[in-house]
């Protein structure tokens, strides 16, 4: 299969199929590209070469008709036919090369951008690396720090019930003795009303009385 030919304006580069503008120079353009350019100025836009002679820039049919085929060269000798052919064959070889040749500058460069990209990506990841470690160590000295805490707690939880336990004990010493003491006033409030219900009565005549009567 035949490569496709294409417009040879770089910002065109359509795929050529019924009829193109050639060049002596072996550039091919579409027809609106060719309408554009060669209107402005006779110089090629591909290789800037000058195209002053009437037959430097023609229209040609891509598909010509069988008829067109059979008359386009006949009545030429063969000798010509053989250079009108070798140039036609060196027309398309140089197509060809320029075609592989843009395709491999296009290879380059995406080439060129996917190792500038790997390398931003590359960085990347390393930023991003260096930060999940820095994060990692953070997390990690947090937890540690939780750990610790939770240590602290545990110890201010039992020490807190220790001191529960203590001012309980403290409570059940400090109501005993407080009752001690209670029972010990109500006691010597009574020994105190005893020993002045003993004296009245031994100042009195009849207590006295009453008293010798147990003695006899």
């Amino acid at each position: 299969m035949d490569a496709e030919l294409r417009c040879n304006r770089l910002t065109c580069r359509k795929t050529l199929i019924d009829k193109a503008v050639v060049t002596t120079c072996s550039h091919i353009f579409c027809v609106d590209c060719a309408n554009e350019l060669f209107n402005a100025s006779r110089l090629c836009p591909a290789c800037e070469t000058s195209l002053t002679e009437p037959d430097d820039v023609v229209v040609c049919s891509l598909h010509p008709t069988n008829d067109y085929k059979t008359s386009v060269l006949s009545g030429l000798s063969p000798s010509l036919i053989m250079e009108i052919c070798s140039r036609a064959l060196s027309f398309w070889q140089y197509q060809v090369h320029q075609e592989n040749s843009f395709q491999q500058a296009v290879i380059r460069n995406l080439n060129d951008k996917q190792a500038q990209l790997q390398k931003q990506l590359d960085n990347v990841i390393r930023e991003a690396n260096g930060e999940i470690n820095l994060l990692s160590n953070k997390v990690a000295e947090l937890e540690r720090d939780m750990e610790l805490e939770r240590r602290k707690v545990h110890e201010l939880q039992d020490s807190s019930r220790e001191r529960e336990k203590e001012y309980q004990k403290l409570k059940v010493a400090s109501t005993s003795a407080w009752r001690f003491d209670i029972l010990t006033v109500v006691l010597g409030s009574i020994r105190q009303s005893q020993a002045e219900v003993v004296t009245c009565s031994e100042r009195s005549p009849a207590w006295a009385g009453c008293r010798r009567w147990e003695y006899v």
